[in-house]
C-alpha cells in the first residue's frame, strides 16, 4: 500500500483543518521551492526530517540488455534524499 499525491494532499488538509485546495496550493509551493533550490545547486535540509540534494553521476559505459552491445551513458545529475534521525526513529516505532 502506498500514498499518492492526492492522498498526501488530503492528509495535509485533514491535519490542518483547511480545505483540500489550500493544502494543494501549499504542497505545490513546497515542492516547487525544493525543485528551485536543487536546480540552483543548493541542498535543502529540514531538521528532523531529512536532506534533499543533487548527486552527479559520471559518464560510464553500459550494456544494452536487448542486444548486449556496449553503450555510452552520459553524465547526469539525480535528486537524492537522505532521511534525518528523527524520521528514522519515528519509523522504527
Amino acid at each position: 500500500m502506498s500514498m499518492n499525491k492526492a492522498d498526501l494532499v488530503q492528509a495535509i488538509a485533514d491535519r490542518t483543518g483547511g480545505s483540500k485546495s489550500e493544502a494543494q496550493k501549499h504542497f505545490d509551493a513546497f515542492t516547487e521551492a525544493i525543485k528551485d533550490a536543487l536546480k540552483s545547486g543548493e541542498d535543502v535540509q529540514i531538521t528532523g526530517f531529512g536532506k534533499f540534494y543533487v548527486q552527479e553521476r559520471a559518464a560510464r559505459e553500459g550494456i544494452n540488455p536487448q542486444n548486449k552491445q556496449k553503450i555510452n551513458i552520459p553524465a547526469s545529475k539525480v535528486p537524492k534524499f537522505t532521511a534525518g534521525n528523527a524520521l528514522k526513529d519515528a519509523i522504527k516505532q
